[in-house]
Parts: C-alpha cells; structure tokens; sequence
C-alpha cells in the first residue's frame, strides 16, 4: 500500500531537515559496472541548470517516489540544523547505541535510524547551530567512547555530517540520505527507533524530541575552548571556478592513479581518489575515464573535477580577480 504525506507532515519535515534548496536524487537503477545507485544532483530538462528542492519533492521522497538526499550545511550562515553520524560497518549499530545513551546521559536526545548495512544517529538543534560546532561535538563524543572515526587512515568508523567547518562560495559539501525514504538499492524504507511504523506517529516522535539549545551546545564543547576537528578528517571540496588556462604540460589523469584499471564499455573505471580521500569507494569503481579520451573523467557518486585533481596533489590552479 502507498504511504501518503499530509502537506503538514511535508511542511514539518522540511523545517527540521532541510538546510538549504540544493539536494541529489538517489538513482532508481543501478550503475551497470558497480550494482550500486548512486545520487546525482537533478536538472531542469529545458534550461540544464539544477533543481531547487520543493514541498513536492519532499513529499515525493516521504512517499517513496524518489530519494532524496540533504547537504548538511547552509552556505549561506555556515550553519545546520542537525548533526548526523552516519555508521555502516560490521559493528555499528553498537557504537551508535553506544554514542546514544552517553548522549543522552549529557541530556542530548538523538533519533536513532536504521540503514542499510547499519544506522545513521541524528542530533536536531533548536536553532540552526556552526557546523565547525557541530562537528566538535561529535568528535568529542566519539573520542571520550574511543568510537572510530573514519579518516586519518583509518578505512572504518562514524561518518559526520556536517564534514566541513565551513563552504567557499560555490561549495556543497556533503549530503546524507533524507530520513524516512526508502533505500532504492534496499528497497526498504527505513525508520526511527522509538515510534510505530507510519509517517504521522515518525514526525509525531521528532516533534517530541527535545531539540538542543544554543546555550547547551556551547556549554558541551567548552564554547571556544572546544578543540578543532583534524583537519584531515574533513572531505576534500573545491570552489567551482574558471582554471587557469597555463602553459604547461597537460594534465594526463592515467599518469596520477596508481589503482588498478578495469576496462567496462568505453571506459576505466578505477577507484576515485577524492572519495577514498574521504573513506568512500571501498568497491574502487567509482570513477570512470573515457578511453578514448582520458581527458574526460567522472565521478559516479559527484566527486566534481577540482575535487579530484586536489585528491591527486595536482589542483586546478585559478586565476586571481583582476
């Protein structure tokens, strides 16, 4: 039986989760080198330029048309709504439950999701909040239960969202999978622990939860006292701008990747290093390089092109404002 999402529920959801218009869409089939379904940023068919997300949008994704799935931070304030630690290895859901219960015991109520292969745990703010504040929070969390934290070699552990301090003009960030749509390579819709099994009774329980104030986060991560998150564990993102056109050798990807190739069509597909970078493409297929062509490449899963030659130590140099 179809789910269907009151205007109200759409509205409500909207207000807790969407930190800004832009937003990707999960494919509904599968890549045909990989099996996976990866997320891409939607177009307008007429003009080419990305969609904003809409009610309509998001009451297709509550109703399991489409999925969605949300950047964490609003370029525009630095800030978020929400921190979210996303885990999918073997023992994840116990480090979750383990991040949950110390958290509550510091009166900090987060929503516990289950995943595909894990869980996300979701931390909803009174007010939207700094994401570097966010993200301090988090990682003070994790290091204080000895929780991996994925970086810094290491392959396995948390996820946090939001992964950045802060966005240069032009930068998205990361987005993670809208709560309560459904998994198109699942084909399961996954819901919060703690409420029947329904959209009314879900937004029913986030709208009970207690939201953190301003006051209390402050106060949890000593307010500036707090110490930075490691660089390193930060995603790799690059302003889009216009690359300077210089005169030297051109930039031949093949010569840079040191993973192994793998001939699918017309292309290489191979591990894409700016997701590795960041703890993503354990399959190693997410990148594919024309073989015709080696000049073109592409990330599967929206690596964009700067972030990639940076993931490389070879970055698109940009020309300075005149």
């Amino acid at each position: 039986m179809r789910v269907q999402a009151s205007r109200a529920v759409v509205s409500e959801y909207m207000g807790l989760f969407v930190n800004r218009k832009a937003y990707a869409v999960q494919s509904p089939l599968p890549h045909p080198a990989s099996g996976r379904h990866y997320y891409f940023r939607p177009t307008d068919q007429a003009t080419g330029k990305p969609t904003e997300l809409t009610e309509d949008s998001a009451r297709q994704h509550l109703e399991g048309a489409i999925t969605i799935a949300l950047y964490a931070i609003n370029p525009l304030t630095q800030r978020s709504k929400w921190a979210a630690i996303d885990a999918d290895y073997k023992e994840a859901m116990d480090d979750l439950l383990k991040l949950q219960n110390h958290l509550e015991r510091q009166k900090v109520y987060a929503a516990l999701e289950k995943s595909r292969r894990g869980g996300h745990l979701w931390i909803l703010f009174r007010e939207p909040q700094p994401a570097r504040d966010c993200r301090i929070l988090i990682h003070d969390v994790a290091s204080t239960l000895d929780v991996p934290v994925k970086g810094s070699g290491l392959t396995e552990g948390i996820e946090i969202f939001p992964k950045h301090d802060e966005l240069q003009p032009g930068e998205f960030g990361n987005a993670i999978r809208g709560p309560l749509g459904v998994h198109r390579g699942a084909g399961q819709r996954f819901w919060f622990y703690g409420a029947n099994y329904d959209l009314e009774s879900q937004m029913s329980y986030l709208r009970r939860l207690p939201k953190v104030p301003a006051q209390q986060l402050q106060q949890l991560i000593g307010g500036e006292r707090g110490s930075k998150p490691p660089q390193d564990l930060q995603a790799k993102c690059k302003p889009f701008s216009t690359p300077t056109q210089g005169k030297g050798r051109e930039f031949r990807i093949l010569e840079h990747l040191s993973t192994p190739l793998q001939k699918v069509g017309r292309n290489y597909v191979t591990q894409c290093p700016s997701c590795a970078a960041a703890g993503h493409d354990r399959a190693g297929d997410n990148l594919a390089v024309l073989i015709k062509d080696p000049r073109f490449y592409q990330c599967w899963a929206g690596c964009t092109k700067e972030m990639i030659r940076e993931a490389l130590g070879c970055p698109i140099r940009y020309r300075q404002p005149a």
